[in-house]
């Protein structure tokens, strides 16, 4: 019998409703009795407070800088002897990860060539394959529209740039088919794209 833990990776634009989802999805998972370890990319390790400062623009630097400290960020996020991805999923603990190596190569390689940032990425990508990744569709628009609400915005955070980073998801899954993404729509009553979100979730356990 397998105790190993799941990763479950959530993707998408801003706006999306990512973090929403998952902690819909935990709470869901917990029912079941299935212990959660919920957790984000960039992470809370120095890599990712200084991430978090280039991405405001509190910290002044270039994509590449930039694609490259998401590579570094990651590959703690995974080996981390405290609460990294793989020490957790060892644990028996399923994972729900709001953005992974899949969101460098649609934000970054939108950017900068996207066969270095591929490459930046592939210790991580085979270090782990996430269990099932889930891409919350939703128009540009209406994902702006949701993060101006928020009244702070990143260096990605321009419809110009979304609609880039849109395309470049899509392009992205075709490019990596065995990933096997999941698209859902993010609509606009939660519950219902967290139904469609738990459908996949009970094929994953078997529930």
């Amino acid at each position: 019998m397998d105790t190993k833990g799941k990763l479950i990776v959530f993707e998408g634009t801003d706006g999306s409703g990512k973090s929403t989802q998952i902690k819909l999805l935990a709470k869901y998972l917990q029912s079941w009795n299935v212990p959660v370890y919920v957790t984000s990319e960039p992470t809370d390790s120095p890599f990712g407070a200084l991430l978090r400062s280039c991405m405001s623009g509190r910290v002044q630097t270039d994509e590449y800088s930039i694609a490259a400290l998401f590579a570094a960020d990651r590959l703690d996020h995974i080996y981390n002897k405290s609460n990294g991805i793989l020490q957790k999923l060892e644990e028996g603990v399923t994972v729900l990860c709001d953005r992974f190596y899949l969101s460098s190569f649609a934000y970054n390689g939108g950017f900068v060539d996207l066969d270095w940032v591929i490459e930046l990425n592939r210790p991580a990508m085979e270090a782990v394959r996430p269990d099932l990744t889930i891409f919350l569709g939703l128009p540009p628009e209406e994902g702006m529209r949701r993060v101006s609400r928020r009244g702070e915005t990143d260096r990605y955070e321009t419809l110009e740039k979304q609609k880039r980073i849109r395309e470049n998801y899509f392009a992205v899954f075709e490019r990596f088919k065995e990933l096997d993404v999941k698209v859902i729509l993010s609509e606009s009553e939660k519950e219902r794209t967290q139904a469609h979100i738990r459908e996949l979730a009970d094929r994953l356990f078997g529930f």
